[in-house]
């Protein structure tokens, strides 16, 4: 025998003696009925948690999750819109997430949508970042067989009955036609109801700022000239590029009366561009949205009108959306939900409507 067979052969022969001897010397006693009744307890006690534990992990998996896809990230709307959804979802007992891109962008907002339906998640509510680039994302999300709900924005036209696009269930939203008209409206009165009005917006494409747009355009209209249009800029959602373009029209318009900003970033550049150029309280500045630093801005009279939407709102009709849905009555879910303003200056800003109406930023 080879030596090293000889050396495995003597190793599981020394085994062997050892296990042998190891069962020749374990005491063997009979156990009593009590320590026979105890084990047999204990036994069935340790097998019975985990099931019990199965069941009850079982329970909050089967529990559906409802997805919120938003806009852009740290922004107070959307994250007053999340607080909504997650405390909707919490009293339902079901469970929520949430996830948007960096930039309001249809580019970097596809991969978000479509981690959401890899992830399996059963309902989906989104800000769509593009009224026409999203359309194809969220159709597949749909024929995934995931109900889909519009939430502040709209794709095609938003007219889920009669439009082009109608496989999302409703588009839950403000009336931005109407929150532009408000908040130019209140320019017009401020300004004694004549004068010279420039729009700061984001960028053409995007539904809400579009009707924000167009809702300033009806109310300029309705003077019948007494009130002029002097331009409109697209500042790409960036405050530095609303303050240049703000500045560029003063030294062109050195009579401009008011700037409404279609959204918080529009407002905050444009005032910065008046404060710079030491027309405070001179041009008025109307913000649309209502997150903390807007009101800081209203209160330091850097700007002079905010208009809030109502996000938190917004965020619990995505979660009674989908649970209608999720549970056989999508026929039941109109296909939109408009929800209202709060016009917040600095004579009610205390008020409770009011502070109940600002974005949360955490």
């Amino acid at each position: 025998m080879p030596v090293r067979r000889r050396v495995w052969f003597l190793f599981g022969l020394i085994a062997i003696l050892a296990l042998a001897l190891g069962a020749c010397a374990a005491p063997v006693t009979a156990p009593t009925d009590d320590s026979g009744s105890e084990s047999a307890s204990t036994e069935a006690a340790a097998t019975e948690a985990p099931a019990e534990e199965s069941e009850g992990e079982a329970a909050a998996g089967d529990a559906p999750t409802i997805a919120l896809v938003y806009g852009v990230a740290g922004d107070g709307f959307y994250i007053t819109m999340e607080r909504g959804l997650r405390e909707a979802a919490e009293a339902a007992g079901v469970n929520a997430v949430a996830d948007g891109p960096s930039q309001f962008d249809p580019v970097q907002q596809t991969p978000i949508l479509d981690a959401m339906v890899a992830r399996g998640v059963d309902a989906i509510c989104i800000a769509a970042t593009d009224k026409q680039a999203m359309v194809e994302p969220m159709q597949r999300a749909n024929d995934a067989g995931i109900p889909i709900i519009s939430v502040d924005t709209f794709v095609g036209d938003g007219d889920y009955e009669n439009g082009p696009v109608t496989f999302p269930l409703s588009y839950v939203g403000s009336d931005n036609v109407e929150g532009g008209r408000i908040a130019c409206n209140a320019l017009i009165d401020n300004m004694g109801g004549e004068g010279k009005i420039y729009i700061q917006n984001v960028k053409p494409g995007v539904s809400t700022t579009d009707q924000r747009e167009q809702g300033c355009r009806e109310a300029i209209e309705a003077t019948n000239g007494a009130v002029e249009l002097v331009g409109v800029d697209y500042n790409d959602d960036s405050a530095a590029v609303a303050a240049e373009q703000t500045a560029a029209v003063l030294q062109r318009e050195p009579d401009l009366g008011a700037v409404f900003g279609a959204n918080l970033f529009s407002a905050q550049g444009a005032a910065q561009a008046v404060a710079n150029a030491g027309l405070t309280g001179v041009v008025r500045v109307a913000n649309f949205d209502a997150p903390e630093a807007a009101i800081e801005d209203l209160r330091n009279e850097v700007v002079d009108i905010v208009i809030a939407q109502l996000p938190y709102e917004m965020g619990q009709k995505c979660v009674e959306y989908s649970l209608m849905a999720l549970d056989g009555n999508a026929d039941e879910i109109p296909a939109r939900w408009p929800t209202g303003y709060v016009e917040i200056t600095r004579d009610n800003v205390d008020s409770e409507e009011a502070q109940n109406a600002i974005y949360s930023s955490n």
